[in-house]
């Protein structure tokens, strides 16, 4: 569950001062969303990055997935979205370790949601932990992935490397619970925040597309902010070039009057 230590502990007060006015279709910072106090570098140039800080072993997640993949799916090339599988403690990590070495196998895409989907199944439908080296590897070997090449990357400095880049950014971040969407390094959200004024009973896919409606807002949001300074820039440098030229002009008017004058 979405659980921002310095944000959530006032969301309930939060929601109360604010009342109707705060729901996903109308998102208020510190209630569906949070704007992090210092932005985190984003790395998708003039896409917007998506990214989700998730668990596998998280139902939260398991639940959230198909909606957020077919939303991903919509947003075409206006998003660059990548997962970042966290972790919270020693229990987690072959699980972390498990999504950075499929990640570096370079399956194709196609072929690697559906893993990711099948590992979410035997998690949480199965029953099959997979915690332990060996019976994650009998699970991706039956699913057509070379046994021997994942352990050597399962095992690899450059897969320890990963997690622990991923730790960093869930400090960053300040992620302490999952599913967590962020947008272009500035927003947090997820279902449990953007859901905070359904009914108590509401449902995960409820508090689902709720947090779906508050990305499609924070999207539009930054693409509207990128076009606003993308004019401003446009006619800052129309106005430096309109300078230049008219004291080119200028310089020559003075040159030529010099000229005559001799």
């Amino acid at each position: 569950m979405f659980s921002l230590r310095h944000f959530f502990l006032g969301v309930s007060f939060c929601f109360l001062a604010l009342g109707a006015s705060a729901s996903p279709e109308n998102p208020k910072n510190g209630v569906e969303y949070q704007v992090l106090e210092h932005p985190q570098p984003a790395e998708a140039g003039k896409k917007i990055e998506v990214t989700e800080f998730f668990l596998y072993s998280c139902p939260h997640c398991y639940a959230f997935d198909p909606a957020l993949t077919e939303w991903v799916k919509k947003q075409g090339d206006k998003i660059a979205f990548k997962r970042v599988h966290v972790s919270f403690s020693d229990s987690m990590a072959p699980h972390q370790r498990l999504y950075f070495a499929l990640e570096a196998m370079g399956l194709p895409k196609a072929e690697a949601e559906e893993l990711h989907k099948k590992i979410f199944n035997a998690i949480h439908a199965e029953r099959q932990p997979l915690t332990k080296e060996d019976a994650i590897a009998e699970f991706v070997a039956k699913n057509g992935v070379d046994r021997a090449k994942f352990l050597e990357l399962y095992r690899s400095f450059s897969i320890q490397t990963k997690s622990t880049r991923a730790n960093q950014m869930q400090s960053s971040y300040k992620i302490d619970g999952v599913p967590t969407i962020a947008i272009d390094g500035r927003f947090l959200t997820s279902p449990a925040a953007a859901g905070v004024g359904l009914p108590a009973k509401a449902t995960e896919s409820a508090r689902g597309l709720a947090a779906l409606q508050v990305m499609d807002i924070l999207l539009a949001k930054v693409a509207q902010e990128r076009s606003a300074q993308a004019k401003a820039t446009g006619a800052a440098s129309s106005d430096a070039a309109s300078t230049k030229t008219k004291v080119k002009h200028h310089k020559i008017k003075k040159s030529t009057t010099a000229s005559k004058d001799s």
